[in-house]
């Protein structure tokens, strides 16, 4: 069980977020700085990790398969597209907007912060980036789902690693309720977009639907994460900087929409100013 209250700090600058977010990346075994946080931006600082099936209410946690049954039933993919894992359809639809227990994560700070100051609408709160260290939480997975990060000598699953272990959600369901416990996994999604590639995007999700991942950080595991916060009168220099990076919707969200929402944005009112 992890002891103490979960991690939170306030970002005085861009350089102090620089900082903060490649904290402990150096690898001495590797020779390589490489951070083992997955990073999460949100606007607004007071919301929750709740999913999008949870911010669906009513009985979501009965609805979570027919919504995915439906969801396949009605897919107009190509067949050479088609997805042949119960895991992969449910990445395609979390990409796609429908309700379910994933939450996006990325392995770039920078792009967590460029959510975290995506809306202007927003300016006027603090905002958050979340981290947690992936290489932690697989010390709390069951032994089946564990020994198969073991011997592929990884810290997040793919599919094809998930389609060996626990291959359908009922399959994950049993097991979360043998061991007894909740726990938190990541895993990859397959590259089925330029966008997945480019926010360098992982999912979490947890063995039940009624989980939440900010309920079991702190309840249980506060030592494998933490909240920086992006106070509102910075956001407007953060985000000048972020783009003046390239980290903008134009190479975030690939395609005419993405241009379009970058470009609205870009050269919209500055705060205070419209």
């Amino acid at each position: 069980m992890g002891e103490g209250a979960l991690r939170e700090t306030g970002i005085t600058g861009w350089a102090d977020f620089c900082e903060r977010a490649f904290a402990d990346s150096w690898r001495p075994d590797l020779a390589r700085y490489r951070s083992p946080y997955a990073f999460r931006g949100m606007v607004d600082a007071a919301d929750t990790l709740a999913t999008s099936l949870q911010r669906l209410g009513g009985p979501y946690q009965e609805t979570e398969r027919h919504l995915l049954r439906t969801f396949i039933r009605y897919a107009d993919v190509e067949p050479a597209h088609r997805p042949t894992s119960e895991w992969e359809w449910m990445a395609l639809a979390q990409h796609h907007g429908l309700p379910t227990r994933l939450l996006d994560w990325t392995f770039s700070p920078f792009v967590a912060l460029h959510f975290c100051t995506l809306s202007p609408q927003y300016y006027d709160v603090d905002g958050v980036v979340w981290y947690v260290d992936c290489t932690q939480t697989l010390k709390h997975l069951p032994v089946r789902l564990r020994q198969e990060l073991e011997r592929a000598r990884a810290n997040v699953f793919s599919i094809e690693m998930l389609d060996r272990t626990v291959p359908t959600l009922e399959a994950l369901d049993d097991l979360a309720a043998a061991s007894g416990e909740p726990f938190a996994m990541f895993f990859e999604p397959p590259s089925v977009s330029a966008r997945i590639v480019n926010q360098r995007a992982l999912f979490s999700m947890m063995s039940h639907p009624r989980g939440r991942f900010d309920d079991w950080l702190r309840e249980a595991h506060p030592d494998l994460g933490g909240r920086l916060i992006i106070p509102a009168g910075l956001k407007w220099e953060l985000r000048n900087k972020l783009d003046q990076a390239n980290i903008t919707e134009r190479m975030l969200l690939p395609g005419l929409d993405g241009l379009a929402s970058w470009l609205a944005r870009y050269y919209g009112p500055a705060p205070g100013r419209g």
